[in-house]
């Protein structure tokens, strides 16, 4: 369990969406927000409690039930996208790319992919490669913003010696 109490954003997105599909939104760290795919709800949610970016690590080829970018526009989010296709962009390069991301936004951002897994995973890199955490320390970090079946995949890359 992150050692960061949910605060009132997250609580209102969770009681505020009681859809089929709705992403569970997680905070890893302060003024961090992970998710899976967010409803359009969840997104005018998210922008009505503070969030000011939204990253994407979906394909464009992935479906996200509504034209995200457009909505996310509109609210007057800062949308990005960082296409994470699976296990193989999960590297060093993809890492200091969001880690650059993160770094341009003040406020609160809201990272996220299909079901959180993406994102976790290529949190996992950020906090080992560039923020000097341990491995173990770093996977942690990825569990508690939804790393799942990548868990694997980033174990490999932290054991890979950087050049």
């Amino acid at each position: 369990m992150s050692p960061y109490r949910l605060p009132l954003l997250l609580t209102l997105l969770l009681s505020a969406n009681a859809f089929a599909g709705d992403a569970t939104f997680r905070q890893p760290r302060p003024n961090l927000i992970t998710a899976g795919q967010p409803s359009a709800q969840q997104l005018r949610h998210a922008a009505a409690n503070g969030v000011t970016t939204v990253i994407d690590l979906r394909r464009p080829d992935e479906d996200r039930g509504y034209d995200e970018a457009a909505l996310a526009e509109q609210l007057g989010l800062r949308y990005v996208r960082l296409p994470i296709a699976g296990a193989s962009d999960i590297t060093e390069a993809n890492a200091r790319t969001l880690h650059r991301l993160l770094k341009q936004d003040d406020g609160k951002t809201l990272l996220h992919c299909a079901s959180s897994n993406r994102a976790g995973a290529l949190l996992s890199v950020v906090d080992a490669r560039i923020n000097g955490a341990s491995a173990e320390d770093a996977l942690t970090l990825g569990r508690d913003a939804g790393m799942t079946s990548l868990e694997p995949a980033v174990r490999a890359a932290l054991e890979t010696p950087t050049p």
